[in-house]
């Protein structure tokens, strides 16, 4: 086991960062002696010169400088842990496990996971990205502390996030669009539908499905979306993922005489509120108010 303690490190740190012993000694409430000891200990201890006079001044030796170099590492270790302990003694949890359906507009979400990482950079985040079941499986089995959804969970209350636009889309040359008329479903069915994979294990849904003749299923939205703009099948997708396929005339809106835009609530869902600690309902606030901030992308507040 090592004789060399974090202190001795930090010593010599000091009188390297405050240019001498007299200074170092004043910053740390240390006198001069107990400095010099310590660092000529440290010397002894791992047989290497740390430390060669400069005037009337001191200075590292080439090994003295890869060694503490290297030492800085464990010093900022040990300050990070005693933050993490400080943070964990008030209650504070280690980690937060968040599910969130791939729906759920991705700049809000970036807003909030920065927003939560400013005031909470200790607290490790678990972001599962779900669709449809995936979530609400993982709030029955206790896997997530909270859940971004825009399905109901028995037995849970969920709180008002936004409402999101699906509108139904197709690349400009496909055959839908080339009908030149309003379509309805009779039309729909005759052409490949591009549906995203429920996530959920034991309870999967086929939500959205129109029995199409052709289906193809995929996995996560931006797959849908790629597929979408290489005329592979028509899908109803958030506006938000949309908006710049549609603005470059990639995708356009499909002509439909009803239902070519659904509006649907997303909530937020805790795996249990009174029990969650602070940094859930951290984070908790900061998707609402990511969701606010984000405004502009057809997302309100219910």
């Amino acid at each position: 086991m090592s004789r060399v303690t974090l202190a001795q490190w930090q010593m010599l740190a000091a009188v390297i960062d405050h240019g001498g012993f007299a200074r170092a000694a004043e910053a740390v409430h240390k006198s001069p002696s107990t400095l010099n000891h310590a660092v000529h200990k440290l010397e002894a201890q791992l047989g290497v010169a740390l430390l060669e006079p400069s005037g009337r001044q001191v200075r590292l030796t080439e090994a003295g400088e890869m060694l503490l170099r290297r030492a800085r590492q464990l010093i900022e270790n040990a300050a990070a842990i005693e933050d993490v302990a400080a943070s964990l003694a008030t209650g504070l949890e280690a980690e937060v496990a968040l599910a969130v359906d791939q729906v759920f507009p991705p700049d809000a979400l970036a807003e909030a996971l920065a927003q939560f990482s400013g005031a909470y950079p200790h607290v490790r985040v678990q972001l599962h990205e779900t669709v449809l079941n995936g979530g609400v499986e993982m709030l029955y089995d206790r896997r997530a502390d909270l859940v971004v959804s825009g399905l109901a969970a028995q037995g849970f209350l969920g709180e008002a996030l936004a409402t999101l636009r699906f509108i139904a889309v197709a690349h400009p040359a496909h055959p839908l669009h080339r009908l030149g008329r309003t379509l309805d479903l009779r039309d729909l069915a005759q052409y490949r539908q591009l549906v995203v994979r429920d996530s959920a294990l034991r309870q999967s849904m086929d939500a959205g499905w129109l029995k199409a003749e052709q289906r193809w299923t995929v996995s996560h939205l931006a797959t849908s979306l790629d597929m979408l703009e290489r005329g592979l099948g028509f899908a109803w997708l958030p506006e938000t993922r949309l908006r710049g396929a549609l603005e470059a005339g990639r995708l356009v809106p499909l002509p439909l005489e009803v239902g070519g835009v659904r509006e649907v609530p997303i909530h937020l869902i805790f795996q249990d509120r009174d029990r969650a600690g602070p940094a859930t309902h951290a984070m908790a606030r900061a998707l609402h108010e990511a969701v606010s901030e984000c405004g502009g992308s057809n997302e309100s507040n219910a």
